[in-house]
């Protein structure tokens, strides 16, 4: 199963992800993630991206597209893997697409989970993140069993400095500027499988399941 999640901030991307890599068995791939481990291990790439990086300056997509492409080459992506977080654009895309073609592979679909952006306000503004381990839960909609404790570790959840709401709200409009012309191009490669974020969990979970059974 190879496939990109899409949507915008506080759409309940985290715990979707968390959801699919369990039912697949396929790596969660994060560019941030990525970036952040190849700076760590001082890699070639991660040295190069920490160049950009240290003087505020976006990575190049030539660059972002390197580190994804050596990444997918990794023996666990063998049988697929979630792409969050990349691409961003159309350009993008098409490097994605030509670096797959190389590889003798094509997306099973790109997951777009929707949600009204009045809702992302408020989802965003409850949300509390595990220091420990990363976990994410919403103060009224995915509250842990104990205030303030992760329920997988134990760790200590805490509010992100980006989760107040006129940060949010650029976040948003942020990302529907940036991402439109993406999911235009998903939509004319029919891959675009439009899901519907404001329902329970569980049912978007169900949705995503149903959609990539079809």
């Amino acid at each position: 199963m190879r496939l990109i999640l899409l949507g915008p901030p506080g759409a309940g991307k985290g715990t979707q992800a968390e959801f699919i890599i369990e039912k697949y068995g396929i790596p969660h791939i994060s560019t941030g993630d990525i970036f952040r481990k190849n700076i760590k291990e001082g890699t070639a790439l991660g040295t190069r991206a920490k160049s950009f990086m240290d003087k505020g300056e976006l990575v190049p997509d030539s660059l972002v597209v390197e580190i994804v492409e050596d990444r997918l080459k990794e023996a666990d992506c063998k049988e697929g893997f979630l792409l969050d977080g990349f691409p961003r654009t159309e350009v993008q895309a098409l490097e994605l697409d030509k670096v797959l073609e190389k590889m003798g592979v094509d997306l099973n679909a790109v997951i777009n989970i929707k949600v009204n952006p009045e809702i992302l306000v408020s989802r965003a503004i409850g949300r509390r993140i595990c220091r420990t381990c990363g976990a994410t839960y919403h103060v009224v909609n995915n509250p842990p069993k104990s205030e303030g404790v992760c329920d997988k570790c134990g760790g200590e959840l805490y509010q992100r400095s980006d989760d107040v709401e006129e940060t949010v709200k650029n976040r948003i409009n942020v990302y529907v500027n940036e991402t439109s012309p993406l999911i235009h191009y998903y939509e004319k490669r029919g891959k675009l499988v439009d899901i519907e974020g404001e329902q329970d969990i569980d049912v978007v979970s169900e949705d995503i399941v149903n959609a990539l059974r079809g």
